[in-house]
Order: structure tokens, then C-alpha cells, then sequence
């Protein structure tokens, strides 16, 4: 059963503050990726393409870190470690809604073929300073 986020945690997650996300690659070395993030109640949300190493590394290992930091304050952040679900983005309502958050407009066209899911992190341990 994944934690109950902190107000100031989600202020961050809330706010337009980009992500970090981190997940295993199959050789044990870690792998980084800077993403917009949302969530749903306590769950974090995104919205990624099938087939991408980030994609891939959830597949095998769903053990997931994502740190959001304060654009305007960047010592101010939180880092939720949990694990990572994936399900169909059905007319990429996620990434939708993600683009309008961070872009202020739909986003541009997935390569031809495509398949977006939408990430569901539950958070298990929150640590940083919004913990």
C-alpha cells in the first residue's frame, strides 16, 4: 500500500516543476530521464511510448525513483521511490493533459505507430526537503 503524499509534495508535483525519473537498465547501471509528471490522488502519472529504454526498464524492473524539483527554488524537492504500473494512454488523455500543464497546448505527433501508456507510480518511501 503506497503513502500519503505531503501537502508540500504535492505542491511540487502540482505545480509546473519537471521530474526526474529514474529506473534499471538490464546491466544493473542506472538511467535517467527528465519528464513531466502529474498525479492521481496519491499516485504519480506520465506518459510515455512503448518500446523506449525508460518503457523497457519498467517492463523488466518496475522499481522506480522520481525527484520533482522547484523550478524556482531548486534546492527545494522531493525524491518518490515506488513501483511502476502501465496501462494504455487511450487518446493520450495523459500526455494530454500533461502538455496542456507544462506547454499551455495539445502536444505535437507521436512517430507514426506509436503506443503511449500512462505510468502509474504508487510511492512507498518519500524523502527531500517537500517530504
Amino acid at each position: 500500500m503506497g503513502i500519503r503524499l505531503s501537502e508540500s509534495a504535492i505542491a511540487l508535483i502540482d505545480g509546473r516543476n519537471y521530474a526526474v525519473l529514474a529506473t534499471v537498465n538490464a546491466d544493473g547501471s542506472p538511467q535517467t530521464s527528465v519528464m513531466w509528471v502529474g498525479r492521481d490522488g496519491d499516485d504519480l502519472l506520465f506518459s510515455t511510448v512503448e518500446g523506449r529504454l525508460k518503457h523497457r526498464n519498467m517492463l523488466r524492473d518496475p522499481r522506480v525513483s522520481v525527484t520533482v524539483i522547484e523550478s524556482a527554488d531548486p534546492e527545494n524537492y522531493v525524491e518518490l521511490r515506488g513501483v511502476a504500473a502501465m496501462t494504455p494512454d487511450i487518446g493520450r488523455r495523459a500526455d494530454i493533459r500533461l502538455s496542456w500543464k507544462y506547454d499551455g497546448k495539445d502536444p505535437g505527433e507521436d512517430q507514426p505507430g506509436a503506443v503511449r501508456v500512462v505510468v502509474r507510480v504508487e510511492v512507498l518511501k518519500a524523502a527531500g526537503y517537500a517530504a
